[in-house]
């Protein structure tokens, strides 16, 4: 990659910067502003330009002979955090990390009618939280950001279409917080230790690829696509996070390593097309369990299920979408003989608490003529609460907690502007 190119995508990674705006864990739930009203689904219907990333053998479907997208997403995260004594009232803390801009830009050209190819930039991951006021809390910063840089291709042959992207990533993640740790159990009464971390920010360059296949069947299309792992190596900031736990014990007496994968992804979808209306269905698993950072974390497999629905018309589109993937941070038990279990379900539900589930899309286009169009969706999750045990904490700062306490809301809009020719 040359120098310009990684400026570039350092200078979109700041737009993004300081917010949590993971859906499906910490993956959008889809990319551009068409996908995004229906729910995140693109396996199996078309998106034109923006489907490089979702399943690139879908480019083809292009109107025109060019086609060019720019878009970008708000998001606003409602992120709060308590830790103290179970059966109190204890207090709330909100994250000061509640928006951020996610951009997008995708291109797309047929050179005949089995060839196609395109480009694109796109905000595709990312999780965070702002705590730096509150010692309660660690006074925990994270911020963890994905760019990727892809060139799809796409080849066709009757109604059969494979295609792939490959993908430059540009990550960046800063991990810090301070505190006192009071561990009596299991290591003996007034046992403490002084944790912190505070390096700065730690980025990588790395790469890896989406597949996609799709077959048209009168007014059926099916879809296939798979996203290949991605290892980061972010220095210092895991291993760095978990120096002082370790010294003390946790986490085996050895620190983590600075690896952060971005996840596998494996997906299945369809469409009906019915005259003005389109049904559309995605399922696909997310691999955490497999990601190298999450899997230290404990975090599990995460199956979603998206449903779409578009009715259009030559002036306008309405569209319509629900996704759902179970939370893949689960409570680790805890017990005396280890407090490795307390500090991953802390880490979790402090730092990067990807706990939404549920998310209501709607949105639509208006198409000014034959060449422009623009589109817009809303997207909702709507609040979900987890407590889970840190008991093996006998205190921490004032407020001696055994447990920790996260609820998480979204909402956000994008906007989309098309260009064919």
């Amino acid at each position: 990659m040359n120098k310009t190119l990684q400026l570039l995508l350092r200078a979109l990674l700041l737009l993004c910067a300081t917010s949590l705006f993971a859906t499906n864990g910490s993956v959008l739930i889809g990319i551009g502003a068409k996908s995004r009203a229906m729910g995140g689904s693109g396996i199996g219907v078309s998106h034109g330009a923006d489907s490089a990333l979702i399943n690139p053998s879908l480019i083809s479907s292009i109107k025109n002979k060019h086609e060019i997208s720019f878009g970008g997403t708000l998001f606003m995260p409602d992120v709060s955090n308590s830790m103290g004594q179970a059966g109190f009232n204890n207090t709330d803390k909100k994250s000061s990390a509640d928006k951020s801009v996610i951009p997008s830009v995708s291109l797309a050209t047929k050179v005949n009618d089995s060839f196609a190819w395109g480009v694109g930039m796109w905000g595709t991951a990312g999780m965070g939280v702002d705590y730096r006021d509150s010692i309660n809390n660690f006074n925990m910063v994270t911020n963890l950001q994905l760019m990727q840089f892809g060139v799809p291709l796409a080849y066709s042959v009757n109604n059969f279409s494979i295609g792939i992207t490959p993908i430059i990533q540009y990550g960046s993640l800063d991990i810090s917080y301070s505190g006192t740790l009071d561990v009596s159990i299991p290591y003996g009464a007034g046992a403490t230790a002084d944790v912190s971390h505070d390096t700065g920010v730690s980025q990588d360059l790395s790469m890896g690829y989406n597949i996609g296949l799709s077959y048209v069947i009168s007014d059926v299309t099916l879809g296939l696509s798979y996203k290949s792992k991605i290892d980061m190596e972010y220095d210092g900031q895991i291993s760095g996070a978990t120096a002082d736990f370790a010294a003390f014990g946790l986490f085996g007496g050895s620190v983590l390593k600075n690896t952060l994968s971005t996840p596998a992804e494996i997906g299945f979808g369809a469409s009906y097309k019915m005259k003005a209306h389109t049904i559309a269905l995605d399922i696909k698993q997310i691999q955490w369990s497999d990601a190298k950072g999450y899997k230290d974390f404990k975090w599990e497999n995460q199956n979603v299920l998206i449903l779409g629905y578009e009715y259009r018309t030559s002036l306008w589109a309405l569209r319509l979408g629900y996704n759902y993937g179970e939370n893949p941070i689960k409570e680790q038990a805890t017990n005396t003989a280890d407090a490795t279990a307390s500090a991953i379900n802390m880490f979790n539900l402090l730092g990067f608490p990807a706990i939404v589930e549920s998310h209501y899309t709607f949105g639509g286009s208006y198409i000014f003529d034959k060449t422009t169009s623009l589109d817009l969706a809303y997207t909702y999750a709507p609040e979900v609460t987890k407590t889970y045990s840190t008991s093996q904490f006998a205190g921490f700062g004032p407020t001696n907690p055994t447990q920790i306490e996260t609820k998480h809301s979204q909402t956000s809009f994008s906007i989309g502007l098309n260009y064919s020719f």
